[in-house]
């Protein structure tokens, strides 16, 4: 656990998936995601961590994410092998209001949308924490006997109204897995996409609204869009992935994802394991996708001339050992050993943390993919006068002159292909550490590996 971390549950797995002691806030989770105590691990990537640590045999930690329906849940696990199962701890456990949170899809911005929404919806529901009906009120007579249904049959979950062409799960689902979902309705001619907008409230006065959109509604109208002239089509198309199609795009990459891990953890039920591996290969190709959307994303902001990090007293030994610990997992089936600083080291900087860890992510992920297996890479800090600096260190190839004077370049991927990379990364980290009043620096000698340091204010 990282020095200074406070523990604020912990949990005990019975074999590698079965969740059978749990403190307040795991418990809580647990149920809040489907699962029961004792029970199947209901959060994803909790089940994947417990998995692949009681399989390996070594502890494993990184940050975990999940939904409760009402709140979006971040904490940082430590999964620990202990006799006939495995010991769980979680700490910087952090809630935030999903109606708060950046959006995808039509839940983005929607306190300006919500009147628009209602107005072309065909239907209306109020849903509590558990998408039971509260509430319905319908917009169109065609889906009246929907109404009328729902209406009849408060407490029961909506999607017990409505088929859900191509699903094959037990519903109802995640609610991030719902939203957007194409529906239909028995004996009513037509398609609709389920808009699922979480609800403020607390405990029982929590819940989502449910839209039923007509699918030829694509998107709702930007109300304070003005009209653009012809000529003003390039100046229009500025920062264009950045603001509006990354967001677009999240949304579905995400869904194909969630909808990949639910099949291969088989959450769903059981599965062979060729299906579940092909989940596994989809899963992955998701998270590339995504990945390279994110650094595109990424170029815009970094690019636009108004663009500025918020700077913090941040630790950078602790940044760097939760980069490795997010990473962990790559580097243990690669066989590479990452060395981090020890647990009460400390460096204070001057830096925004999201940003500093995310060129630490890279950094350390350029090593993990380069460097040969069974190799270690070494993470290390160090004061030099007024910078701070956190280096990350391979045994690889290393990089000539030549390469060394254009590795930073956008779009750089010195004559590498089929690893996946978009050549914006090294590029994109740079560039931070400048905002940030540093700098991004690399020091390498064929054949003995590389040094990226960053150096960052000292705090």
């Amino acid at each position: 656990m990282a020095a200074g971390a406070v523990i604020v549950a912990r949990g005990r797995c019975e074999g590698s998936d079965t969740l059978i002691a749990a403190d307040e806030a795991l418990a809580a989770l647990q149920r809040a995601c489907g699962g029961e105590l004792p029970g199947t691990i209901a959060v994803p990537a909790l089940l994947e961590l417990s998995r692949r640590a009681w399989h390996a045999r070594t502890p494993l930690a990184r940050t975990i994410d999940a939904h409760d329906g009402e709140h979006a849940v971040s904490a940082w696990v430590e999964m620990t092998p202990e006799g006939d199962g495995c010991a769980i701890a979680l700490s910087n456990w952090r809630v935030s209001p999903l109606a708060q949170m950046p959006g995808d899809g039509w839940s983005e911005g929607q306190g300006d949308d919500a009147g628009l929404l209602a107005q072309i919806a065909e239907l209306h529901a109020r849903l509590d924490a558990r998408q039971a009906v509260l509430a319905v009120s319908r917009g169109s007579e065609r889906l009246a006997p929907l109404a009328a249904a729902m209406r009849a049959g408060f407490s029961r979950a909506w999607t017990d109204f409505v088929s859900l062409p191509g699903a094959a799960h037990r519903q109802p689902l995640h609610w991030r897995l719902l939203d957007g979902a194409t529906v239909e309705a028995d004996g009513i001619d037509g398609q609709w996409r389920a808009q699922l907008v979480p609800a403020p409230g607390e405990g029982e006065t929590a819940g989502f609204d449910l839209y039923l959109v007509p699918t030829a509604i694509d998107r709702l109208p930007a109300a304070d869009a003005p009209d653009r002239a012809a000529d003003a089509v390039p100046e229009a198309l500025d920062g264009l992935l950045g603001r509006d199609l990354a967001p677009a795009l999240r949304r579905p990459i995400n869904r194909i994802i969630a909808n990949a891990e639910t099949i291969r953890t088989r959450l769903a039920g059981p599965l062979a394991d060729e299906y579940a591996n092909y989940a596994a290969d989809i899963a992955e190709a998701g998270r590339h996708l995504l990945g390279l959307v994110e650094d595109l994303a990424d170029l815009d902001a970094i690019e636009d001339p108004g663009f500025a990090p918020a700077p913090d007293r941040i630790d950078l030994a602790d940044a760097a050992r939760r980069a490795a610990g997010l990473l962990a997992v790559r580097a243990q089936e690669r066989g590479i050993v990452v060395e981090v600083p020890a647990p009460g080291e400390t460096l204070p900087a001057i830096g925004e943390w999201r940003r500093v860890l995310q060129v630490l992510l890279n950094l350390l992920g350029n090593a993990l993919r380069y460097a040969p297996a069974r190799s270690t890479v070494r993470l290390t800090v160090e004061k030099r006068g007024q910078p701070a600096t956190v280096t990350v260190a391979d045994e690889g190839a290393g990089l000539t002159i030549e390469q060394q004077a254009k590795v930073f370049d956008k779009f750089e991927r010195l004559g590498r292909s089929g690893d996946g990379g978009s050549g914006l990364g090294l590029y994109i980290s740079r560039r931070l550490a400048r905002a940030m009043g540093g700098e991004l620096s690399v020091a390498s000698t064929p054949g003995e590996g590389a040094r990226f340091t960053l150096e960052l204010p000292a705090g």
